[in-house]
């Protein structure tokens, strides 16, 4: 029988190595805006969205702000919270977005007024959801206000 021989191992230099391109390095995913930290998810993104959102209803002179404050509810007066707080129709309507942590996935509760009188009933906000979206969150900013027959007429 003949010789057996192995064959030669391509190496660099050879067509079929070259034919193959390398591989592309993965693109990292950027991080999700819920990832960010909650003072500048609030402050940068949901702010403007809001104001662009209400602004799309014809709401534009709608005044809104962040802050951490008490809550203008009796009985809840002790402890600072963190709250998205509008204000339009030369402050005669004004609305509170209040979070209980410094995490959007965390509870959180809504309560507004009417004729510029201070606000009487604390409501929970966004309950149902496992997770929690700047999306989402301006979605329910919207209906909330709508609840309140605010932003368009029946």
């Amino acid at each position: 029988m003949a010789d057996e021989t192995t064959p030669p191992a391509p190496d660099a230099q050879t067509p079929d190595a070259a034919a193959k391109p390398a591989k592309a390095p993965k693109k990292e995913k950027p991080p999700a805006l819920e990832d960010k930290p909650f003072q500048e998810l609030i402050s940068q993104h949901f702010l403007p969205g809001l104001q662009q959102a209400l602004g799309k209803i014809g709401i534009q002179d709608v005044d809104l702000k962040f802050e951490q404050r008490k809550l203008p509810i009796r009985g809840f007066e002790d402890t600072p919270l963190w709250q998205v707080i509008g204000q339009w129709q030369s402050d005669r309507r004004q609305f509170f977005f209040i979070f209980s942590k410094e995490d959007i996935q965390a509870p959180k509760y809504f309560c507004c007024s009417d004729s510029s009188a201070p606000p009487s009933t604390l409501e929970s906000f966004m309950i149902d959801e496992r997770r929690v979206t700047l999306d989402l969150m301006l979605l329910y900013a919207i209906q909330r206000l709508n609840g309140q027959k605010w932003l368009v007429r029946n």
